[in-house]
């Protein structure tokens, strides 16, 4: 019965169009009256305390380092960079994209502020190289959720908030699969290009490589700033946002002077409604697992799990198609916001990897990124190339089934997450 308030409560409320922040606190009061322990005090404290995080000061953080990252010109200069090792093969657009969608996910975190870079540089070059459309958007939206999986990840983030698990290890063990979601899009894009009647762009020179290499230099290195930092212990992952964002202006601003003070105020201003959005969600998110905790409903999905607890690989598949299934109609924060809380307990009772699930629970909501009808990172595609939804959908096809693929292989042998991770981690 509890469970059943808890949907109804939650789908209702957004059934009747209140913003997901708002439905999760509609579900909390749901199920405090349902309990008998309704009282606005709790309501107030667990919202305040919700946001009262230190570890998620990274998120305005690492949402300004992209938007700084786009107005200062170091995206311009990833791209070209990728596009003078590869832009000259067959279907070479097609690797640009995949290279730089992997390297700008090493910096900002953002799938929605990659994609959107990604598509407005990239979408026009491919269409006048004459490039298949819904192919050239599928694969740029594809790419664009890696930006979840490898470090530094807002979605890791969240989720070590909300499941009280290390951020440093969820960002170490997420530097190998986020690689393998990558050459995924790649090997798919080489059977799909074949049959491509592009233009080819020349062979560039040795000189032409290093030039492209110098003038990008200091937006490559940032990645390894990052990443370095933390294994080495010099920073913590929210301390790596800040350095990421200083960073991101001071190249941008007195390295590159393409960023101006005139770009300050709309990337300011973009960082912080990202921020507010996530950050409310978080905390309305949080009053709710406060009562799923006390409303014992982990309990009662395990009961319907159970005969699976013994078997991992069972389990996991099982709970991988359940994130699945909330994925194509939740949003990736409010997905992974109201399912921690309600699959980490049985996680735990099974003895899985708190990071191992971690990993592949953010890499699951991303890929909702891409399954519609929400689909976030599909509307983005589709707003800034101009294309309709459905020539969209058909076009990112192949590339959903490929990360799927992944997601199962990491399902099925966990190791190649695991022993990385431990490498990485230095345990």
């Amino acid at each position: 019965m509890t469970v059943l308030v808890f949907l109804v409560s939650l789908l209702g409320a957004m059934a009747l169009g209140m913003p997901i922040a708002i439905s999760l606190m509609v579900c909390g009061v749901a199920l405090m009256l349902h309990l008998g322990m309704f009282d606005a005090q709790i309501l107030a404290q667990n919202l305040i305390g919700g946001a009262d995080s230190f570890p998620l000061m990274a998120v305005p953080f690492f949402m300004l380092a992209g938007e700084l990252m786009n107005a200062g010109g170091l995206s311009k200069r990833i791209i070209a960079f990728a596009m003078a090792l590869v832009g000259h093969v067959r279907g070479g657009l097609g690797y640009v994209a995949v290279v730089a969608a992997i390297v700008m996910a090493s910096i900002s975190g953002s799938a929605v502020a990659d994609t959107a870079a990604l598509a407005a540089l990239l979408i026009p070059m491919m269409r006048q190289a004459g490039y298949r459309l819904d192919r050239s958007c599928g694969l740029i939206a594809a790419g664009g959720i890696i930006a979840p999986v490898i470090p530094p990840s807002i979605g890791f983030v969240v989720f070590g908030v909300a499941a009280g698990v290390s951020i440093t290890r969820l960002f170490l063990a997420g530097i190998v699969p986020g690689l393998l979601m990558g050459l995924a899009l790649v090997i798919t894009w080489y059977f799909l290009a074949k049959d491509e009647p592009v233009s080819t762009l020349p062979r560039p020179s040795v000189r032409s490589i290093a030039k492209a290499a110098l003038d990008g230099l200091w937006a490559l290195l940032l990645p390894f700033v990052i990443i370095g930092g933390m294994k080495l212990g010099v920073f913590t992952p929210t301390e790596a946002a800040v350095v990421a964002a200083v960073y991101a202006f001071f190249i941008g601003m007195f390295v590159y002077g393409e960023l101006k003070i005139a770009h300050l105020r709309p990337a300011l201003l973009a960082a912080l409604k990202m921020s507010a959005s996530v950050m409310f969600l978080v905390a309305a998110a949080l009053v709710s697992a406060w009562l799923i905790t006390i409303a014992n409903i982990p309990a009662e999905v395990g009961v319907l799990l159970g005969p699976l607890i013994e078997h991992k690989t069972l389990l996991m598949a099982a709970m991988m198609l359940l994130v699945i299934v909330v994925g194509t109609a939740l949003d990736f924060i409010p997905t992974v916001l109201i399912l921690t809380p309600v699959l980490m307990p049985i996680v735990k009772q099974a003895g899985i990897d708190p990071v191992y699930f971690g990993v592949l629970f953010i890499m699951n909501n991303a890929i909702g990124l891409l399954t519609p009808p929400v689909g976030t990172v599909l509307n983005v595609v589709c707003a800034v190339g101009r294309v309709p939804v459905d020539k969209v959908v058909r076009g990112v096809m192949p590339f959903l089934l490929a990360q799927i693929a992944v997601l199962a292989l990491l399902v099925l042998v966990p190791e190649i997450v695991t022993v990385p991770a431990k490498w990485f981690y230095g345990r």
